[in-house]
């Protein structure tokens, strides 16, 4: 079925006058009858019939309006939303670890929003169930666009760049042998139990990595998926901890210690996947990323 003649079809049903369909359509009235008589003959019904000078629906023209307003309707939308995408607008669907999403992502995303003014972008937010590795499934499985997380194993086929830090400390409560050190080596930490981070979650091999370079491995006693429950046991006493520094610990009955060996950074990455079409606002939020972020902290790992 041709689409012009569906188009057709919509102006004469609603100027009811050949005629006049035809001027606004900016085709000739023989061409218009043309089409007209092609769709009835293709549809095997009249749609329009002839009352004096106008022209008006049959009750088949009536319901068959319907369903081409329709289909015209969606069609418009969809192709409105292609152009809109091809602009550099549209959606931007994010996933973040949970530490990310009290100020470095939201601001990435005001300041890409304050860059473009008067493009239509949306983002969406997301940070699944706060897991580097739940969050690649995601990006894999295409709910997201960009994940800010932990590094992907090198293996994995994502594409990774280092876009922000962290420090990692050690804390202790209050009350704990070490809480009247201002530094220590991970090796002062080998006797005492530690709340650890859980297998499956990023942070988890970092602290593995810390450990294996003094050839050591930590007494763990509790093990837990996010860095504010192993603050929140660590101040009740359940052991010491690792973990990224963050404004949290301020507000906790925790001792705050910097580790002077091994010296060691956490940092996070942009990751995206070279499997899945990356929209123009996609591309456009990467690239703002990059130029924002990669500078400052001062390296980027492609994988």
């Amino acid at each position: 079925m041709n689409l012009f003649h569906l188009r057709y079809f919509v102006k004469l049903a609603h100027t009811r006058h050949y005629t006049r369909a035809a001027e606004e359509l900016c085709i000739t009235q023989p061409s218009l009858s043309h089409a007209i008589n092609q769709l009835e003959n293709e549809l095997g019904l009249p749609l329009f019939e002839r009352q004096g000078r106008n022209t008006t629906l049959t009750r088949f023209g009536e319901q068959f309006l319907k369903t081409a307003e329709a289909a015209l309707e969606e069609l418009d939308s969809g192709v409105e939303e292609l152009k809109r995408e091809a602009r550099g607008e549209g959606l931007i669907r994010l996933g973040f670890l949970r530490t990310l999403g009290t100020e470095f992502v939201p601001k990435l995303a005001r300041g890409y929003l304050n860059r473009n003014p008067g493009k239509d972008i949306l983002f969406t937010f997301a940070t699944g169930n706060g897991l580097t590795g739940d969050l690649l499934k995601g990006l894999e499985e295409r709910k997201y666009d960009l994940v800010f997380a932990s590094k992907p194993p090198d293996n994995a086929g994502f594409e990774a760049f280092a876009v922000e830090s962290q420090d990692i400390v050690l804390i202790t409560p209050r009350d704990h042998p070490l809480a009247n050190r201002h530094s220590v080596n991970l090796a002062d930490t080998l006797e005492y139990p530690i709340v650890a981070f859980a297998l499956n979650s990023g942070m988890r091999n970092v602290i593995d990595d810390m450990y294996a370079r003094i050839g050591a491995q930590p007494r763990i006693a509790y093990q837990t998926a996010e860095d504010q429950v192993v603050a929140g046991l660590v101040a009740q006493g359940f052991g010491i901890g690792i973990v990224p520094y963050m404004d949290l610990l301020l507000r906790l009955d925790v001792k705050i210690i910097q580790i002077a060996s091994p010296a060691w950074e956490r940092n996070f990455y942009m990751i995206s996947s070279p499997r899945t079409f990356m929209s123009p606002a996609v591309r456009g939020f990467k690239k703002y990323v990059l130029e924002t972020c990669a500078v400052q902290v001062g390296q980027s790992a492609k994988n």
